[in-house]
Formats: C-alpha cells, structure tokens, sequence
C-alpha cells in the first residue's frame, strides 16, 4: 500500500475531530504536489511505534508513527486480548488505568478503559489525574492483573506514552520480556484484522473509589513521618508543571511535615509545561525557578518532580550558589538509610542498575546486605531478590518496594525529608550527611560523555570498533578486565553494553541511548579526598572522550 492509500485508511478509521483535520490536511497538501506534505506523510506512515518493555512512547499527531487516538485503541485492544489469553479458569482480568495532566492523557485513559470493558474485562479508571506512583500502587491494592498509566513521564511537552504493569506474580511491574513481544503481536493482529471502529466499546468500567488515593497516602506517609526536628523546616518545592502536588500536600499534612515554599509558576498541571524547555529535572536551567524560590525564603534544600512524578530531584546550597544532586548523590544516601533499617534482615539486599555508581554496592558490603545489579529500567531493579532498596543515576528510586514496585518521586521525597530532619536534629545538612557517608565508604564520583549524532549507524560503527580493537587503557589506566555484555560471562544482565575495569577500581560503561540518537559512556571513580576522586574523574573524562573519538 502507497504512502497516499495507508493515510486515507488511517483517516477513515480515525474517532480524533484534531488529528483528522491534521491528517486530512497533509493528504491534500501532498496530492497537490507539497514535497515537504509528502515526506511528512512518508515519515509518519513508516512503520508504527514499537510496543517494548516501556510500552509506547512518542510525539502526539496523526499517523502510526505518532502517538494518537488510533493507535491506543489498537494497544488497548491488543492488551486485553493479551490478558483475556493469560486468563485462567474462565477469570474476568481486571484492569485499572491512571492518567497524568499531558495532553490526551485523559482520552487516551477513557478510550482504553471503554474497550477494556468491551472486551469484557473489569476496567477501573483512577478518579482523576494522579502520578505514575498511584497507578502503580493501585495495580496491587485492587489485587488487579495488570495496570496502564498514560504518561510520557519528563518527555517533551508534545510526547505521551503508554506505560504496562502487570499484577499477580509480577507484583505491579512493568512488564519485561517476553510479555512485550507477545502484547505487541496481539497489537499488530488488531491493527491487520479489525478497523478501529468495529472495536467493541463499553462505558460500563468502574470509578476508582477516592480510598485507592488516600490508601497511596496513608501507606507512603508511613515511609518517614516527621520527627521533632522536623519543626520549622524550610524547603522549596516544584512539580514542574506536573500532577505531583496535589498527592504530595496530602502526605505531608499526615506524614506531619512543615509545607514548603512552592514555585507557583510551575505547581499546577500544566501540558504546556510554559516555563520550561524541556520538563525534566536534569536539563540545565530547568529547576531555575526552584533555586529562586528556595534562595527567596532561606530554604535549607529544594525538592522537584518530574511531571508523572516517579523521579526526584534534590538540590542544596552552596558556596557557589544552589546545586542539584546527582542521582547516584540521592541513591546512595537512601542506599544507606534502607541499609541501616535492613542491616541483620536474611536475604535483604540494595539494587540498581548497571550504569549507576558502585557505592551502592559499597554501602550494602558495609552493612551486611546483597548487591545486585540490573539492566537499566526499574521493570528490572524491582525485580532484585530480597529488594529493600533500588535506583538509578537518572533520578529514579524505589524506597518503598510492599508497596510501590516502581520508581517512586513522591516515596522518595518522603524518605529525603525524613533525611533531612534527621541531618537537622543533629545539627548538619543533607550535604554534611554525603560527607558522613563518603568518611564511611570511599569518595565515589560519576561522569557521563554522550556523543550525539545524526547518523545513528555512527554509533553502531563506534561499538563494532571497540569490540574488534578493545582498549588497553584510558589515559594512565590500564584495562584491568573488558566485558562485552551482549555475551556475559556470568549470567548477568546482558545487552550492548561493554564494560571495562581500570587498575585502580575506576570503571567505564559504554552503550547506545535506549530513547536518543545519543552513544553514551558512564565514568566511576573512587578516591582518597573529594579532590582526588575530581581529578580522577576529570583525567577519566578526557581519556574516554578521546577513545570515543578514535573509535
């Protein structure tokens, strides 16, 4: 089928007033000889998005390339055949289905609960916009067999996605293979066989009761109620234009802690996200906003969300003015909170994905716990045995695993405040506690080299050439071992990944951006000083760049 014929039956099934008008448009501008109509149309009708272990995710508009009306109706419907096949002994599958303040959020939520309930499933719509975290929450307190969150989470502002969890054994997870490449084949049957039209539709779902909410409240306020010292906190705080607050108030009036100083501009949902670039707590300038707040009224440290609020950024004061922490900064401190409440617990253990800093296995040697390791994604981190605590660099945390088995911004922030009241009663900071913690383990510090491109066989070029020549050193290091995951030796977590140990315990991981055109290279020192880890990094940074370069 032509390009011209695959959008005219697009449009044709097409329930959206928006993209038909959008759609209709192209086709007549392409019919009447628009080059720039025609390779828009070749580039939206050039495949469809790929349903993964993520579930979908891209840029809101028309076509199979684009995340649209047409498109969830085809996921939803292939999800619950999916689930109807799983379904044993005649159960009804239930499902429940949360949505955050993006645009499209809340059609795409209605429109898969009314064909969840056409397939005959119990479908149940939270009440109301909500973070990530309720969803996942509401997977396994309504004893549900599988969850959908529409989000696209700190994506740009004119992305949405499709996030799957699965209940029962999985526990509220995301889903990992191979329940993607069977929901995706149920998807791609119903994208051949039936037109979205003739998807059997009902509105006889269920509301979710307003107790699911207050249940997340109650359950996650119990992570660290506030101590005396807490009295008289002051601290700042951004949901980025997200749905975060409005649950994040609420715990604090029964976790019993003071409220903060919010950025106003950015505390209500808003799917134009006006004050930011890009909603995402680590791009340069996005938490500007956050630090005047904070700088405004003698904030002790800042608190943000993402716009689902499943992540969480942390910032504090400085000599040089307000900084973020990093990630691997935040997980290493609530590594070791977890460790010292789990210390002595059989088969308790820290996780965190591969690419995250080394001290986490550290702080778990400290105190007697297991270490794991996992491919990045908390659909694999969740999953560690004996799991009391997990992260990842990329400002994810999981700090309340019988109850959320996801990464968790509003658990988190809880947990950082419980941190910071402890820091205050006596008498230091969140930065005096990294500190603390550095004294008792090592100075670890993280880098990252990522190298864009526009070609992305670059990137595969630069990854056959390390493997065919492997380095023998970065700068002045030597190789101590080169493991090429794609065939581990261990048993451990495989994929395009090369990972080499340098002789003084320093580590480098190369690998492709899973969401970008990016190659990226993860750098981990450990030093005597917080001086000599910095120049041992810096001296890193410069021999990868230049390895990267060559290759």
């Amino acid at each position: 089928m032509d390009v011209l014929s695959h959008a005219r039956d697009w449009l044709a099934q097409d329930p959206d007033p928006v993209t038909r008008e959008e759609l209709s448009g192209l086709i007549a501008r392409a019919e009447g000889g628009d080059a720039a109509a025609s390779a828009d149309l070749a580039s939206r009708f050039a495949g469809r998005l790929t349903f993964g272990t993520a579930g979908l995710r891209g840029e809101l508009g028309a076509g199979p390339m684009r995340m649209n009306r047409v498109l969830v109706a085809q996921a939803a419907a292939g999800f619950a055949a999916y689930l109807s096949e799983r379904a044993t002994d005649g159960a009804r599958p239930r499902v429940v289905i949360g949505y955050d303040g993006r645009r499209n959020s809340d059609v795409f939520a209605r429109d898969s609960a009314e064909i969840f309930a056409g397939a005959g499933l119990t479908a149940i719509l939270l009440p109301r916009l909500l973070p990530t975290p309720v969803l996942a929450f509401a997977v396994r307190h309504l004893g549900a067999d599988a969850g959908v969150m529409v989000t696209a989470s700190h994506n740009p502002p004119d992305d949405n996605g499709y996030k799957v969890y699965l209940g029962g054994a999985d526990e509220g997870a995301q889903i990992v293979s191979p329940a993607d490449r069977e929901i995706a084949a149920h998807i791609q049957r119903v994208a051949d066989e039936v037109r979205v039209p003739d998807l059997p539709r009902s509105d006889a779902y269920e509301l979710a009761a307003e107790e699911v909410v207050e249940a997340y409240v109650a359950a996650t306020a119990a992570v660290a109620p506030a101590p005396a010292s807490a009295a008289g906190m002051r601290w700042a705080y951004t949901a980025m234009h997200g749905v975060g607050w409005e649950t994040l108030e609420r715990i604090l009036a029964r976790a019993g802690y003071p409220a903060p100083a919010v950025v106003a501009e950015q505390i209500a949902p808003d799917a134009a996200f006006p004050t930011v670039a890009f909603p995402n707590p680590e791009e340069p300038g996005a938490m500007d906003l956050a630090f005047a707040t904070a700088a405004a009224h003698d904030a002790e440290f800042v608190l943000a969300n993402d716009p689902d609020a499943d992540r969480l950024a942390v910032g504090v004061p400085g000599p040089d003015g307000w900084r973020r922490l990093t990630g691997n900064e935040i997980g290493m401190l609530l590594g070791a909170r977890a460790a010292r409440s789990a210390e002595g617990t059989p088969g308790a253990s820290l996780a965190c994905s591969l690419v995250s800093s080394p001290g986490l296995g550290a702080i778990a040697e400290r105190h007697g716990l297991d270490f794991h390791t996992t491919l990045t994604g908390f659909k694999w981190i969740s999953r560690a045995p004996g799991i009391v605590f997990g992260f990842e660099e990329a400002l994810g945390y999981l700090v309340n695993p019988e109850t959320v088995r996801d990464k968790d911004g509003i658990s988190a922030a809880v947990a950082v405040l419980g941190l910071a009241a402890e820091a205050r009663g006596r008498g230091t900071t969140i930065s005096g506690m990294l500190d603390e913690l550095a004294a008792e383990i090592g100075h670890f510090a993280s880098g990252q080299v990522s190298i864009r491109v526009d070609d992305i066989s670059i990137i595969g070029r630069i990854m056959d050439a390390l493997r065919q020549s492997p380095p023998s050193a970065f700068g002045g290091r030597a190789v101590t071992r080169a493991e090429d995951l794609l065939l581990p030796a261990d048993g451990g977590p495989s994929g395009d990944i090369l990972r080499y140990t340098l002789d003084d315990g320093s580590r480098v991981i190369v690998r492709p951006s899973g969401t970008e055109p990016k190659l990226k290279a993860y750098l981990d020192v450990r030093g005597d000083s917080p001086e000599d880890a910095a120049a041992r990094l810096s001296a890193l940074d410069a021999a990868v760049r230049e390895a990267l370069d060559r290759g």
